[in-house]
């Protein structure tokens, strides 16, 4: 198994999908803080909290984008230029004929 495999591998098989639910994460938090700042649209603490969750959403959210980018400078730089999953553990779907 080359480097270059093993890194595609592990990028598809176990970052991808850690980055993908802390950005799902990110999103309840902010859609939380969006109930939260509806609900309690009342009282000042309330209407702070949500926006504090909405603010704390978006910034969650604009990291994980940003670690997409990172992942993609660092395999241009070491000169794995596509991290997709090698033809080995990529389902193939075959339609009928």
């Amino acid at each position: 198994m080359s480097l270059q495999t093993f890194l595609a591998t592990g990028y598809t098989v176990i970052l991808k999908p850690i980055i993908l639910l802390l950005f799902a994460v990110a999103f309840v938090i902010f859609f939380w803080g969006i109930v939260e700042s509806i609900r309690d649209s009342e009282s000042d603490d309330g209407k702070a909290k949500g926006r504090r969750n909405m603010l704390w959403g978006i910034l969650g959210m604009v990291i994980m984008i940003s670690v997409f980018g990172i992942i993609k400078i660092i395999t241009g730089t070491i000169g794995a230029t596509n991290p997709n999953p090698p033809a080995a553990i990529t389902p193939t779907v075959t339609a009928p004929i």
